[in-house]
């Protein structure tokens, strides 16, 4: 393992490191596989409205304790409004455990595969108790997110952390399977979403296009403390080697903070702007490397504002696949999963990182958040 992926994963050189605040799962020391053997599968994701009477009740769970304006959520509701309040990433991961289950079956891997969102139905709490009353002792979680950070990852083991404890004593162990950035897997299904892209334009025009690799913005406090760039950085230029292309970028989408709050940058629709006054006037292909499926940031953010911003500049513009249920990717999946059901087995990776730790470091992805009025600094 390189020094760069053992290091510890928050503090910044010469600032005073954060402190855990809340309890993350897996909460205290794992018993061995021998005592204690994983039992079943957690999907756990974010989740999204499935009509327009859920969309202002989901984004208040989602914005629940955060310096975001109302005015910014509204306007976020009307993106939902668009698609008549219904986001695709339910539905998507239906698919993607769908694929998931065949590809157990074929390998021949006999465990229930069960699901829980961060902030909509099937809510964790709900999923674990359904879990404690069919008799699971302890499940492995796959996490919809590829990349390290607070809200892709430890956030969501706070939500486990919360959702045990709301169950009880009787709750399941919960752990997760490593981060799959540069997983083979990962990299081959990116790389197969760039080369349908490039096919889109005219093939003189291939080796001149821009790729554009986006992912979710997230506060700089947050990515401070996370290898969150670095990772994609790493992946982005992984999946570009694999398909032969050497232009590209890392670019950011989605941001909903106060302006006053850095966040990070360059936000897509400012670069291709950039590019535009700058005189490069060449296709560009957007990539959503920082999504796993077409998430409502994807379809509105990228395909509509993105795509209006090319068409106004006159920029040729393709929007990339993202992996959804791409088999290689399905088949990282279970890899993941399997590397965690018995010791020693092989933990593939490329590029210059190596594979994840299993475990987070206690301070793994911490998020120093601001004091706000009626909250303890």
């Amino acid at each position: 393992m390189s020094s760069t992926n053992s290091r510890p994963e928050s503090g910044v050189p010469g600032s005073a490191a954060p402190v855990a605040t809340a309890p993350a799962a897996p909460l205290g020391p794992l018993p061995s596989l021998e005592v204690v053997p994983i039992d079943a599968i957690l999907f756990v994701s974010f989740g999204g409205p499935e009509g327009p009477e859920d969309v202002i009740p989901f984004l208040e769970n989602v914005l629940r304790g955060k310096n975001v304006p109302r005015e910014r959520m509204l306007e976020v509701a009307e993106h939902y409004q668009h698609f008549d309040g219904v986001s695709p990433i339910n539905g998507q991961c239906r698919d993607l455990i769908a694929a998931v289950q065949k590809e157990c079956n074929a390998r021949g891997l006999k465990l229930p595969i069960y699901w829980g969102n961060r902030n909509w139905n099937p809510m964790l709490s709900d999923t674990l108790r359904d879990m404690t009353s069919h008799g699971r002792k302890r499940a492995i979680a796959f996490f919809t997110s590829t990349f390290s950070c607070y809200s892709g990852c430890r956030q969501y083991r706070e939500n486990l952390a919360a959702a045990m404890n709301d169950v009880g004593e009787s709750a399941p162990l919960v752990e997760k399977v490593r981060m799959g950035f540069n997983h083979p897997g990962f990299i081959n299904a990116q790389r197969d979403c760039l080369l349908g892209a490039l096919a889109k334009l005219p093939a003189a025009e291939r080796s001149k296009a821009k790729v554009l690799f986006c992912a979710h913005s997230i506060p700089r406090t947050m990515a401070d403390n996370s290898r969150y760039e670095e990772q994609l950085r790493e992946a982005s230029r992984l999946v570009c080697e694999a398909a032969g292309h050497g232009n590209w970028e890392l670019v950011f989408q989605s941001r909903s903070g106060p302006p006053q709050q850095p966040w990070l940058e360059p936000d897509v629709c400012d670069r291709i702007d950039q590019l535009a006054q700058s005189g490069e006037i060449t296709p560009i292909i957007v990539q959503p490397i920082g999504f796993i499926s077409d998430h409502m940031e994807v379809l509105y953010d990228l395909d509509h504002e993105a795509a209006a911003t090319c068409q106004s500049h006159h920029i040729p513009f393709v929007r990339a696949a993202t992996v959804g249920t791409h088999p290689d990717f399905v088949s990282m999946i279970v890899d993941l999963i399997v590397e965690r059901l018995s010791v020693g087995t092989e933990r593939p990776s490329v590029g210059t990182y190596g594979p994840s730790h299993d475990l987070c470091p206690a301070n793994c992805c911490l998020y120093p958040q601001p004091a706000r009025p009626g909250r303890p600094a």
